[in-house]
C-alpha cells in the first residue's frame, strides 16, 4: 500500500519514478541570500580552498612542513565547518557525515604524515616509522 501525502500547493511528496535532477547535499544551502555577491555566499569554500593554496605557496618557496600542516590544517578547518555549520554551499559534497569524516582523516593524516616526514622528523610513531623512510640508494 503506498500513500501518498498532498502538500499545501497540491502536489505530490512523492518521489518521481523517473528523477530529472541531483538532490542537494545535507547542509548545501548558500551561506547567504542571492542577494550578495558569490564570494559572500560561499565564504566556507573559498576560505578552505585559500588556506590550501596558501599552504602551497609556502611549500614551493620555504619549508614544505609548514607548507603542508597549513594544507592539512585547512582541511581540519573545513571538516569543522562542515561540522558546526547549518549550510556550507558548495563545501557539502555529500552527506554531512561522509564530508565531515572525509575532510577529518584527511587532514589528520596529512597532519601526521607531515610530521613524520624525514629527515628529522618532529614526530615518531614507531609502527609507522618504515612508511615514511626515504633512501637514496642504501
Amino acid at each position: 500500500m503506498v500513500v501518498e501525502v498532498t502538500t499545501e500547493r497540491g502536489g505530490s511528496r512523492r518521489y518521481p519514478a523517473v528523477t530529472t535532477d541531483t538532490a542537494t547535499p545535507q547542509g548545501g544551502r548558500r551561506t547567504a541570500g542571492g542577494a550578495y555577491p558569490a564570494p559572500i555566499r560561499q565564504w566556507p569554500l573559498l576560505a578552505v580552498l585559500a588556506g590550501t593554496l596558501t599552504g602551497l605557496l609556502v611549500m614551493t618557496v620555504g619549508d614544505f612542513r609548514i607548507g603542508l600542516l597549513i594544507v592539512g590544517c585547512a582541511m581540519l578547518g573545513g571538516c569543522v565547518l562542515r561540522l558546526v555549520l547549518p549550510a556550507v554551499g558548495m563545501l557539502a559534497v555529500r552527506s554531512r557525515f561522509t564530508d565531515v569524516m572525509t575532510y577529518g582523516l584527511l587532514g589528520a593524516l596529512i597532519v601526521v604524515l607531515t610530521l613524520m616526514a624525514q629527515p628529522d622528523p618532529w614526530l615518531e610513531l614507531p609502527f609507522l616509522k618504515n612508511i615514511l623512510r626515504f633512501s637514496a640508494g642504501d
